[in-house]
């Protein structure tokens, strides 16, 4: 079955998922995506214990994924598998795995699969669009109204009362992430004591106490010098991540965020398209706000095509990587920027 972004808005999980055993997120927003994946687990009766696969992984060894699902953890535990994957890397795993459900073999665990790049149009959304155990959604980035009303949602949901203002604050603080709002939303929540049995309201005051900066006060300089191939810059703003402790994630989170924009605007120009033309009509429809104009403009002529799908790999590579060895993930971010810094750099005239 086939699900919308909308369906999974504010945290809900869509009528008819219970039902299904396989998930397969997809599209340019793999914020909302991830966000979905985490309401489908929060969702399920026992999800037990998480197992994590990678996309690659499973395109060696398209049996693993069909192995982990239906064998028991060390003690018997219920569990649950999530796959990040790159387009259809995981296409022949998923195709054994629903082969094997419809052959009678025994139940499997739930498996979502966050794919990076791929569609609803593509080969593994194709096995499972019409099966009633199986759910494809795709998420594209959101705008800034539709994560403000989010945050609203998510404050309600929280016992804050909060007024328009305040919502698209924290929507620009998180640079339209839902997960790193809910992040904000929650802080908001404990510093005020509130709870929606004892609701409390939200002022200026309360926003600046918990800290909440903006993207653009951290993240995004650094964001445009790497996609942009501005080598030149690139030392200053890496020695100012280090000196402002900026957290590595988060400031992947934001390369990941434009890369995803970078390939819905690819998408809408197209192999010949007008560049110039499609920017301004996306300003126009303040779907891309004006002081990012030229950032854009000049990063969509430097990811192109198979390029952009090699920066969206390389991207969800580096988060798996920063997340498996914490420890080590400023190291790490730097040396992958700086790769995709000069691989920008290469494609200018």
């Amino acid at each position: 079955m086939k699900a919308t972004q909308k369906d999974f808005g504010a945290g809900r999980v869509p009528h008819g998922a219970k039902s299904c055993r396989v998930f397969f997120l997809c599209g340019p927003d793999e914020a909302g995506a991830s966000a979905a994946a985490r309401s489908i687990i929060a969702g399920l009766p026992d999800a037990g214990e998480a197992v994590e696969l990678a996309g690659p992984d499973l395109r060696r060894d398209p049996v693993r994924l069909s192995d982990e699902a239906r064998s028991s953890s060390l003690f018997g535990d219920m569990r649950h598998i999530l796959v990040r994957a790159t387009g259809d890397e995981a296409h022949d795993a998923v195709k054994n795995l629903i082969e094997g459900a419809d052959s009678g073999e025994p139940e499997a665990f739930p498996v979502i699969i966050i794919a990076t790049s791929a569609t609803d149009k593509s080969r593994t959304a194709k096995l499972m669009e019409k099966r009633s155990d199986a759910m494809v959604a795709m998420f594209w980035p959101p705008d800034l109204p539709s994560v403000t009303a989010s945050v609203r949602t998510m404050a309600d949901a929280a016992g804050l009362q909060l007024n328009g203002d305040i919502a698209e604050r924290i929507a620009r603080a998180a640079g339209l992430d839902v997960r790193l709002a809910q992040s904000e939303v929650e802080k908001l929540a404990l510093y005020l004591d509130a709870s929606p049995e004892a609701p409390k309201a939200v002022d200026i005051d309360a926003l600046e106490a918990i800290g909440a900066k903006t993207e653009d006060d951290g993240f995004m300089p650094l964001v445009n010098a790497v996609l942009s191939g501005e080598t030149g810059k690139l030392p200053g703003e890496l020695r100012r991540m280090h000196e402002l402790s900026i957290n590595p994630v988060g400031l992947l989170l934001a390369m990941e965020r434009r890369a995803a924009q970078l390939a819905q605007l690819s998408a809408k120009i197209g192999p010949h398209g007008d560049i110039g033309g499609t920017i301004q009509s996306e300003k126009r429809a303040r779907r891309i706000f004006w002081k990012d104009e030229r950032d854009l403009s000049v990063q969509i002529r430097r990811w192109r095509g198979r390029k952009l799908e090699r920066l969206l790999g390389k991207l969800t590579a580096m988060h798996r990587a920063l997340l498996s060895n914490s420890q080590s993930a400023e190291l790490l971010l730097s040396q992958g920027l700086t790769e995709i810094a000069r691989a920008a750099a290469a494609r200018r005239n």
